[in-house]
This record gives structure tokens, sequence and C-alpha cells, in this order.
């Protein structure tokens, strides 16, 4: 059986945090306001997993009133997910991501955040895209005021195992 799933995050930036995006670090002089460390990228490919497994969102796997989350990676968050779908019988055709934001420049960091991914799911680094884009321009994010991630991910499980 094949189920796809998406999932959509944006956070503000905010001052006083670091950045994390894609499950790594960058070097920027703002970072992503949110209860966790705000990476966009997984809380996206989070719920695009969820989608698609059937299994709820990321509010009901970690809600903002939960303190336990404050302040957490968002990569374990990812792996809690991961490890919990995948003894259901899921796996990994593909996933899918992309970014949209005025700054920083993500090209330098796409490799690192597609291999950051990859190591999290337990998967192949071509199983990961990512992509980056800006608006032009135009509107909240062409004011670089904050990051959107739009993910898509295709899993697979043969149900024949799991009845």
């Amino acid at each position: 059986m094949l189920r796809v799933g998406s999932g959509v995050d944006v956070h503000a930036f905010a001052e006083g945090v670091p950045l994390w995006l894609g499950g790594i670090h960058i070097p920027h002089s703002r970072g992503l306001a949110g209860h966790s460390d705000g990476d966009t990228a997984i809380h996206a490919l989070i719920d695009a997993l969820l989608g698609a497994a059937g299994r709820g969102d990321i509010g009901e796997w970690f809600p903002s009133t939960d303190e336990r989350w404050r302040g957490a990676r968002s990569t374990e968050m990812l792996r809690r997910v991961w490890d919990a779908l995948y003894a259901d019988g899921w796996r990994i055709q593909n996933v899918d991501l992309t970014l949209v934001t005025r700054e920083p420049r993500l090209a330098p960091y796409r490799y690192p955040m597609r291999q950051a991914l990859a190591d999290a799911l337990g998967c192949s680094m071509p199983q990961v895209s990512l992509k980056a884009t800006t608006t032009d321009g135009l509107g909240t994010l062409g004011r670089g005021e904050g990051v959107l991630a739009m993910a898509t991910a295709l899993l697979w499980r043969d149900d024949a195992v799991h009845e």
C-alpha cells in the first residue's frame, strides 16, 4: 500500500535564538520562534509523515502546552514519530521539502540538511529532496520575516503483513 501526506509550517524570525533548519544549525543573526527549536522544515515533514500514515498531526504528538517539548530539538521529535511509524510497518519511498525565505541564502546548506534528515529517518539521502526559493520580495516572507516549509512524504507498507 502506498500513502502520501503533506505538511506545511511557518515560523517568524526571532532575536536571541539560534537558527535550526532541516536538522542543522545555520549561522544567522536570528532564529525561528517556536515552542521547540522552531525548525519549520522538520515540523512540515513530521506532519507529512503523520498524514501519510493517518496518525494525526504534530500538535497532537507534541502540544505546545507540554513543557517537555519547550526548546526541544526537532530532530528528536522527528525520530520519535518515525520510530513509531516504522514500528507500524511504514517505510519511506521518498520525502520532498520546499523552503521559502528571503534569508538566509540556503543553497550552501541543502546537502547538509538532506543528510541530517536522511540520518534522522534512517533512509538514504537520495530519498530526501530539498529545495529553497524566495517570493521575490512579496509578502511577509519576501520582507524576511520568517520561513515557510512545505513537505510531501510517500510511504509504503506491505499490508499483507499487517492485517
